[in-house]
């Protein structure tokens, strides 16, 4: 066997396995409880017992409201159409089974705004046509599902949640004043310290500028003059004059 060949028997045994495992198919029941004012699925799973053979099937919903007898019909799908009879639910049905193909499996539907008068009983309702090579054979699977509406309720843990929030909202907020306070009393404070600095410079520039002589006008400087810048005089000797002295 090449190399070639034993590459591709992987690669065959991994699409065989990828192709049955597309075409898996499991029924699973509905669930049973609806919250009013929010949406709800009403499933129906009917699997083909031979995946391999073609088949079509059609999907027909029916109602019976709590306290009455009989079963109205709500919904059908066909032919990749949808059709809603009953005026209760208009607008408030929508298709969530099987896409894109006629062969259908999942026959789920939504309910959309779920309301207190939506408490009853559903019925699905799977017609299925296999065909093979001489003949079609048609069944029918019927599926029930008992709806009861449920007020909303919120659990703990979300209203703690909700609180929580609430309370890192706030505590954020009242840090973010305290902070903006805070900064602007420190601003404030050294624009005052820097105020009282200049002022104190300044007083002492004007002091030291008023003690030197030598940044006073001319005429306070010769009036502000020390004993040495005063001319000696010639003591003269009592008694004597003017004349007397010269004569000497």
């Amino acid at each position: 066997m090449s190399a070639v060949q034993l590459l591709l028997v992987p690669l065959a045994l991994w699409l065989l396995q990828a192709s049955l495992c597309h075409g898996a198919c499991v029924e699973v029941d509905s669930d049973t409880d609806a919250v009013v004012r929010e949406g709800f699925k009403l499933g129906c799973i009917s699997c083909k017992m031979r995946g391999e053979v073609p088949a079509e099937a059609t999907v027909e919903w029916s109602f019976m409201p709590k306290g009455e007898s009989e079963f109205t019909k709500i919904y059908s799908y066909e032919d990749l159409m949808s059709e809603i009879p009953d005026e209760r639910f208009y607008e408030r049905l929508d298709w969530n089974g099987s896409k894109k193909t006629r062969d259908l499996q999942d026959g789920s539907i939504y309910i959309l705004n779920v309301t207190w008068n939506d408490t009853g009983t559903y019925r699905c309702i799977f017609n299925r046509t296999l065909t093979f090579t001489s003949y079609g054979f048609h069944t029918d699977v019927t599926k029930i599902v008992h709806l009861n509406v449920v007020p909303m309720t919120r659990g703990i843990a979300s209203i703690l949640s909700e609180v929580m929030m609430y309370v890192t909202i706030v505590g954020l907020q009242v840090w973010l004043v305290v902070e903006m306070i805070y900064c602007y009393r420190k601003i404030s404070a050294q624009g005052e310290e820097a105020l009282r600095e200049s002022a104190l410079n300044n007083g002492s520039k004007r002091r030291i500028a008023l003690d030197s002589p030598s940044t006073l006008h001319p005429f306070f400087q010769t009036s502000i003059m020390t004993p040495s810048h005063y001319p000696i005089q010639e003591e003269q000797p009592r008694g004597l004059s003017r004349e007397q002295m010269d004569d000497k």
